[in-house]
């Protein structure tokens, strides 16, 4: 049975959306009732439950769609909608589209600072 959720790609944006906020995943546990360690479980690769997912959902406005294969991405704020986008394509290796996220992410908030 083939993969049918990326958990990977989906904790990188919750982390881009998590540092647009310049919030804790401790603020992201209260702000979303989802249990920290559940957090750093889903950072080790678990599949969030369903309730969990919802939550983050909610709290990120990123779109379930964009983790699926085969769908696409909702009105996420620009650094997950990027962090989604890199992970997916499919001419990075997963290392490279994490070079890439780090490289962005790096470049937006040195700008913004400005």
């Amino acid at each position: 049975m083939t993969d049918n959720f990326d958990t990977e790609s989906f904790f990188a944006a919750l982390n881009a959306a998590r540092l647009s906020q310049q919030m804790t995943w401790k603020d992201v546990a209260a702000a979303t009732g989802v249990a920290a360690s559940t957090l750093s479980r889903i950072g080790q690769g678990a599949k969030p439950d369903v309730n969990g997912l919802a939550a983050l959902l909610k709290w990120s406005k990123l779109k379930a769609e964009s983790f699926i294969p085969g769908t696409t991405a909702g009105d996420a704020p620009p650094l997950a909608k990027i962090t989604a986008l890199l992970r997916a394509d499919p001419n990075l290796t997963p290392t490279n589209a994490k070079l890439m996220e780090e490289i962005v992410l790096s470049t937006y908030n040195r700008l913004k600072e400005s």
